[in-house]
């Protein structure tokens, strides 16, 4: 990992160099590289407003994080035949990894945010909207939050795993399936974008029109090997000790369904802030995950959309939803009872309504990320 930060920061500065049009820089720290970065924003976002939305950034990459190394397959590696020995002896397979794409501002504000996919969905979704308009991860990175990230292991770019999903049910495709399982319309539903795809419930906030629902559910990607939790926090805990050793501060969590609970389950040291998008549930009072929390002090907010309480009563989800949002609740007044720091935003008790599952590829996603940012910086976050 050492070595690797070496090469990103010296990619770094190269990469400011070239964003501020300057032709060479002298061995000044990353630190001053980024200031100096910083003061040219500054400068050229007075001329204009067009100036003023420009996105600066000073570096980035790509890592993983945590994995094992499998067993070698019996028999001696022979590297004359490689490749075309089918029986693969003697080889190894890194696997079970989580895959980090990040990206640190001119302006660093020096408060990193992790994010973490849902079920299906890959980092794809944090990075852009269906309709090509800007994700909450630049939306976060204009503000000075630098961006880490993460597909988690057997997911997207970090789907290398030693034995195919046995998931019938949840995913798309498995081993013991016979045929290609399409779910379209079920997630759309299940999601509250509307009842049946492509129609949308009245004021959604979702982009509209055929090209826009069909880059959404080009989105969608199913699992190479069985969602494992305890494997996803553990590698999970090993992305935010590398944010930390790249960038010496703990980072905020940004969760989105599944990837809640995961979120809950993932090592505390390093967490910042914990902010949960409808996450699939939350933990139960007194329980190891709810412990843990609360003894590392870790500010909570959970976020929920539109159409729970005024969801159409005969859709099984609706009263799922209801469901999920209320325990939120009950967790909430549990832990503030316990001296712990935890908010439930009900976006519609806001003003802020047509919201679905996911709020942060909406049309109002800005509104929302603002909303978060008036948060982190009432906890000294940014």
């Amino acid at each position: 990992m050492k070595k690797r930060i070496i090469a990103t920061l010296l990619a770094g500065i190269m990469a400011v160099s070239m964003l501020t049009g300057c032709g060479s820089q002298s061995a000044d720290t990353v630190q001053d590289t980024l200031a100096d970065a910083g003061q040219e924003e500054n400068h050229t976002s007075t001329e204009g407003e067009a100036a003023s939305e420009t996105l600066m950034i000073a570096r980035q990459g790509m890592f993983s994080s945590g994995g094992t190394i499998t067993e070698p397959v019996e028999g001696e590696y022979d590297p004359t035949t490689n490749w075309m020995d089918a029986t693969r002896a003697g080889n190894t397979a890194h696997v079970d990894h989580a895959n980090v794409f990040y990206q640190i501002p001119a302006n660093d504000n020096g408060t990193p945010m992790v994010y973490l996919h849902g079920y299906g969905q890959s980092r794809m979704g944090w990075m852009t909207t269906p309709d090509g308009r800007e994700g909450w991860s630049d939306l976060f990175l204009k503000k000075g939050y630098a961006s880490f990230l993460v597909d988690q292991p057997r997911r997207g770019e970090a789907g290398a795993t030693a034995t195919m999903t046995t998931d019938g049910f949840l995913d798309t495709w498995a081993e013991d399936s016979k045929d290609y399982k399409p779910g379209d319309q079920a997630w759309y539903t299940h999601f509250r974008i509307g009842r049946i795809a492509p129609e949308r419930y009245e004021g959604s906030q979702f982009p509209e029109g055929d090209e826009a629902q069909d880059q959404f559910f080009r989105q969608m990607t199913p699992n190479t090997g069985d969602f494992d939790q305890a494997l996803d926090a553990s590698a999970l805990g090993s992305v935010l000790e590398d944010v930390y050793e790249m960038t010496g501060s703990k980072s905020i969590f940004v969760t989105h369904s599944q990837g809640g609970a995961v979120g809950w389950d993932v090592p505390a040291e390093n967490i910042a802030a914990i902010i949960a998008i409808e996450p699939g549930g939350t933990p139960q009072a007194g329980s190891e995950q709810y412990q843990k929390l609360l003894e590392a002090d870790i500010p909570i907010i959970i976020y929920f959309g539109d159409y729970i309480d005024n969801g159409p009563e005969d859709v099984m989800s609706t009263g799922f939803w209801q469901s999920v949002r209320d325990g939120a609740i009950q967790f909430a007044e549990s832990y503030n009872g316990d001296g712990g720091d935890c908010t439930v935003v009900n976006l519609p008790d806001e003003g802020i309504t047509g919201n679905s599952h996911f709020m942060f590829q909406e049309l109002n996603n800005d509104v929302i990320a603002d909303n978060i940012e008036a948060w982190l910086k009432e906890k000294g976050l940014g």
